[in-house]
């Protein structure tokens, strides 16, 4: 959890937009000395100047500068959260609050961990805190809200229609608030901070492997969280900043909330055993293919669907098959201890190909190819760290392109 505090960056904020302490404790309702603690323990906990005092006005440093940034992000997210309750607020109904209460981040951290959880008590332990606190910090953001964030079901605490709505801005802003000190590291060229990644499977058994190993030698401070959970879950954390990119095969619609953008086009291929009964063959139809059982992945998937389209074009019925699996390890030691066939990009199955335990059975399959991308929330500011391997991946994947057109 972040060391920044949400109240300390507002008022840091609007000395900023002031220029002064006086002139900000006007805005802020808070004594001048108030003010000045509020800023002086920001740059502490930072442990950097953010403003240059000069007789003229406080004037903002690079890192007061980049600070600004990530706070004006914090405030817009929260204040577009008060104006949505605003908008629900019913007639002769509880009253939306001012936006200071939802300035406090153990507040944003237990209703967001609420929302994932369920539990309260889970919540309690997660935080270090008691039930009571935690569950009267919830209710101070309902009370400001005007409106009750979850609601208590058999399955726990779930949230409300707007309470979901409202939680992944907090989410955002804490994600925000995270950056924070990433930003500063990296002004004086230190790369750190934790990059969370939505691994799809094109892209974790070479790709990003490659990449992660490549950035942490140059910014050994970095740490590198792969998330490898379904499609729908890992939008939904890249939403509401839990997750800062996602890489693998691109969709067709990915969502008007969401930036996507290829790195290289990858070719699905017909893989088997080496010493399979059809590796003799130099080449391979559909009809050659009966009687063979076949691992693949599960029903539903882009693929399993290019797969059955590309049966239907041939005039042939798609593969039934024998298991159907989304573990790689699984597919990998089935392919190596039997003659069962599976389609799948290369990429996936390298190290096996490259070591001749797998091959690639001469079989064309026009049509399958995919656009492997990187995918962001529209808007995002990415952390350094997330930059810095979003451009190794950048880098990678020119590299690749320009040798399969070599």
């Amino acid at each position: 959890m972040s060391f920044v505090s949400l109240r300390h960056l507002h008022a840091f904020r609007v000395v900023a937009a002031t220029g002064g302490i006086r002139r900000s404790s006007e805005s802020l309702f808070r004594a001048s000395s108030a003010v000045a603690r509020s800023v002086a323990a920001l740059e502490e906990s930072l442990d950097v100047p953010l403003f240059e005092r000069k007789g003229r006005g406080m004037l903002l440093t690079a890192a007061g500068e980049v600070v600004r940034l990530r706070a004006d992000r914090i405030e817009e997210e929260l204040h577009a959260v008060r104006d949505d309750a605003v908008r629900l607020q019913e007639r002769g109904g509880p009253k939306v609050g001012a936006i200071e209460a939802l300035l406090n981040e153990r507040r944003l951290q237990a209703a967001a961990l609420l929302a994932e959880v369920h539990h309260m008590p889970t919540v309690a332990h997660a935080m270090g805190s008691s039930q009571s606190a935690i569950s009267q910090a919830v209710a101070r953001l309902e009370d400001m809200l005007g409106q009750p964030l979850f609601l208590r079901t058999a399955h726990g605490m779930l949230p409300t229609e707007a309470g979901r709505r409202w939680i992944e801005g907090f989410e955002r802003a804490l994600a925000e608030l995270r950056h924070i000190p990433e930003d500063v590291a990296a002004l004086a060229g230190v790369v750190q901070g934790t990059v969370t990644i939505g691994a799809l499977p094109l892209a974790r058994s070479q790709l990003l492997p490659a990449a992660i190993a490549s950035v942490l030698r140059r910014h050994p401070r970095l740490h590198v969280r792969s998330l490898e959970s379904p499609y729908g879950e890992l939008t939904a954390g890249l939403l509401s900043g839990r997750i800062d990119f996602i890489i693998g095969a691109q969709r067709a619609s990915a969502g008007d909330a969401f930036a996507a953008r290829a790195l290289f086009d990858d070719e699905a291929a017909l893989v088997a055993r080496a010493g399979h009964p059809l590796a003799a063959k130099k080449t391979l139809h559909v009809s050659d293919l009966g009687g063979y059982p076949w691992v693949l992945s599960r029903a539903g998937t882009p693929l399993r669907e290019s797969l059955g389209q590309f049966f239907q074009r041939q005039g042939a019925a798609p593969p039934e098959p024998t298991v159907e699996t989304g573990d790689l390890a699984l597919l990998r030691g089935l392919l190596l201890s039997s003659d069962m066939l599976t389609v799948l990009s290369a990429h996936q199955l390298h190290h096996e190909i490259a070591t001749s335990q797998l091959m690639v059975l001469p079989f064309a399959m026009p049509g399958m190819g995919r656009s492997i991308g990187v995918m962001t929330r529209k808007g995002a500011h990415l952390a350094p760290g997330a930059r810095a391997l979003l451009d190794e991946i950048d880098s990678i994947s020119a590299q690749w392109r320009q040798g399969h057109s070599a």
